[in-house]
This record gives C-alpha cells, structure tokens and sequence, in this order.
C-alpha cells in the first residue's frame, strides 16, 4: 500500500470516529428543538476522553513496557470522562 493511500485511510478512520460520535452525543436534537450546539459538542469531547482511555487500556494489555502507566493514564481518563458524564447531566 502506498504511502499517501495509507494516510487517506488512516484519517478517514478519524473522519468515521468524529461523524459516529457526533450522532451518538445526539446531534439531531439541537436540530429538532432550535436549541445550542454547546451539549453536542461537550458530548463529543467527552466521547473522545473516554475512548482514549479505552485506547490505552488496550495498548496495556498489549504492551511489554510501560503497562503500568498505560493502565493508570486510561483508567484515569475512563475516570475523567465519567465524571464529566455526570456535570453534564447535573449529578455533580
């Protein structure tokens, strides 16, 4: 594979990421009611913390070196976005 076809797919890869969690925090509901963007978007950016913490979990498990700082960073952005789960949703 070259090396422009291999960078195409790897932000097409980003592009689907950002569209699917754009849908999942729910973007059609502004849309609907006329209400802000503001909750899309920190839903969005809430959605990214998490999967990077889900991201270097997984990279824990893989990895020889470093397993204890992939573990701690992840389960502390898991922690992170969680916690901005529930500011959002006023439980805080």
């Amino acid at each position: 594979m070259s090396n422009v076809s291999s960078k195409a797919l790897s932000s097409f890869k980003y592009v689907y990421l950002i569209v699917f969690f754009t849908l999942l925090s729910g973007f059609f509901y502004p849309l609907i009611t006329g209400s802000d963007f503001d909750d899309v978007i920190s839903g969005v950016l809430v959605l990214f913390v998490g999967l990077m913490g889900g991201i270097l979990l997984y990279k824990a498990t893989t990895s020889e070196t470093k397993r204890e700082i992939f573990f701690a960073a992840g389960f502390t952005l898991i922690g992170i976005s969680v916690y901005f789960i529930f500011q959002l949703t006023g439980r805080v």
